[in-house]
């Protein structure tokens, strides 16, 4: 990312989730100041919310750089109203209409050396599915100050990828639907890597469901994550699908927070959005749809490579924990629509 930000000649769109004012930080926000100094159109988005914790001096931008920085609260929250709540959890970055990334690495010292991630680098026309995702998330909240973007429509069709994107200004969640329906044509495996897995009743079903016609179905997350409630609450779906024939592989000492799947050798995902409720159904996602049998196959290779550095959790082992941890999991489950 750093070297195609480097090499940009035109424009460079980056957006964020997190974006931490430490070594890495610092050296992404330098790249882009020296950008723009050189003649790029740089626009920047990063989420309000998500960098409370990080010193306020380190968003100052020269007026070289368009930036947005999409606000911690707004006037619709003190309405209740559900759409106005959603964060945007998105990490994108395109530079020249010619590269494109896409996944879950924010940017930040801790994520580039000590989380196990996976994101995405798109060439050719595929490009196009994340430059108009950033393009339509800015023209809708660029606000009367900063410049509209133009959209000039794809240039080609690239049928092999399709990005979904989740838009909860207009309660609009494509993401869960995309999973939803791969799952329900997997006929021989399922590989699904999360960094917090709560699914809903449809996606837990839908998993169930394919394990009982035979599906080789295998779900790969942290041992403990950085959020210790959602551990707690995801472990209230072991038993049940441990018993459905699911298979569960915790990976050891390290945080994963890939959002990946990989289906029958043909179909796979990668993106920014969680198995969870906010991000299915809250927050602004993108996910990249790839119908690739050569991008399958090196996702599965990346599947093996990480259950080498899990333990997999059996049915017998599960069952035979204690009693203060079987109340805590039943206590904590009443928090799974909050996450």
């Amino acid at each position: 990312m750093l070297a195609a930000i480097r090499g940009a000649k035109r424009v460079i769109f980056f957006e964020t989730f997190i974006w931490k004012g430490d070594e890495v930080g610092a050296e992404f926000k330098t790249a882009l100041i020296e950008a723009a100094a050189r003649g790029v159109h740089v626009y920047v988005v990063y989420d309000a919310f998500a960098n409370l914790v990080v010193d306020p001096r380190f968003y100052r931008f020269p007026d070289t750089l368009h930036v947005l920085r999409f606000p911690a609260f707004r006037a619709g929250m003190l309405m209740l109203q559900p759409r106005y709540f959603g964060r945007d959890h998105r990490k994108i970055l395109v530079v020249d209409t010619e590269v494109g990334f896409v996944g879950g690495y924010n940017i930040g010292s801790l994520y580039a050396t000590s989380w196990r991630d996976t994101h995405l680098r798109v060439r050719g026309p595929g490009v196009w599915e994340i430059e108009n995702t950033f393009i339509d998330f800015w023209n809708e909240y660029r606000g009367r100050k900063r410049p509209e973007i133009p959209d000039h429509g794809a240039r080609e069709w690239e049928p092999r990828i399709r990005a979904a994107r989740n838009a909860p200004n207009r309660m609009l969640f494509p993401v869960r639907g995309l999973y939803l329906d791969a799952i329900d044509r997997a006929a021989e495996r399922i590989y699904l890597t999360q960094a917090y897995f709560l699914p809903d009743r449809e996606i837990l079903g839908s998993l169930l469901a394919a394990a009982k016609r035979g599906v080789d179905v295998r779900i790969l997350m942290p041992e403990y994550s950085n959020h210790i409630v959602a551990d707690w609450v995801a472990r209230g779906y072991f038993a049940a699908l441990l018993k459905g024939g699911v298979t569960i592989w915790l990976y050891r000492d390290t945080m994963v927070h890939a959002k990946t799947a990989t289906i029958d050798g043909r179909w796979s995902t990668i993106g920014t959005a969680n198995i969870d409720r906010l991000s299915l159904l809250g927050n602004h996602e993108v996910n990249l749809e790839l119908f690739s049998d050569d991008q399958a196959a090196h996702m599965e290779q990346v599947f093996a490579r990480d259950l080498s550095h899990c333990r997999q959790l059996h049915l017998d082992d599960w069952l035979a924990r204690g009693v203060l941890a079987r109340v805590g999991e039943r206590i904590l489950s009443r928090m799974q629509p909050l996450l």
